[in-house]
């Protein structure tokens, strides 16, 4: 019986070995070095439910209602990601000053904003959400118990570099938008 396993355990070693080296560089740790995160053409519905999902699971644990998908919250965080880009800064007003409740007043999203959170990075839609759940103010707007519907996109430079953006906002039905607010 120990003769067969050390057979077995040797050749599972020697087929191990017969896989295809990894072509990423190491660090001096020996460890491979980090890459970026590259959104491929196609990927684009599941980077979004994959956010939606998780964000509603953080909002359950929370006990707060879930969010939806809003495509008129998704037009605004993709206009204010490329133009981020654009201006090469994270920040939340546009290049033309707009703010983030003018934004979603312009694609004819008829609730209120509740927050938008922004991020530049070479990291992924989660490990992006992890940052924003480690912040309090971000964390706030994910966790806010008025939202319903929820906003996400992103720009990426051909660098990799991205560019994120995630909108929240109330029902229409329930929570009127504040009449000339600035966010």
């Amino acid at each position: 019986m120990l003769r067969r396993d050390v057979i077995f355990g040797l050749a599972a070693v020697g087929l191990a070995g017969c896989g295809s080296a990894s072509t990423r560089p190491l660090g001096p740790d020996g460890l491979p070095l980090p890459s970026a995160y590259v959104i491929r053409p196609g990927d684009e519905a599941t980077i979004q439910f994959r956010m939606l999902d998780s964000v509603n699971a953080l909002r359950q644990t929370a006990g707060v209602p879930p969010v939806a998908l809003d495509a008129r919250l998704n037009a605004a965080a993709a206009t204010h990601s490329r133009d981020m880009a654009v201006q090469n800064r994270p920040w939340l007003f546009g290049s033309d000053g707009s703010s983030p409740v003018e934004r979603a007043r312009r694609v004819g999203f008829a609730g209120r904003l509740l927050g938008e959170n922004i991020s530049e990075s070479f990291e992924s839609e989660l490990q992006t959400l992890s940052a924003w759940m480690a912040q309090p103010d971000t964390r706030a707007v994910i966790l806010d118990p008025n939202a319903r519907f929820m906003g996400f996109s992103w720009y990426q430079e051909e660098s990799a570099k991205l560019w994120w953006t995630l909108n929240m906002g109330s029902d229409p039905t329930v929570s009127q938008p504040i009449p000339g607010a600035a966010f």
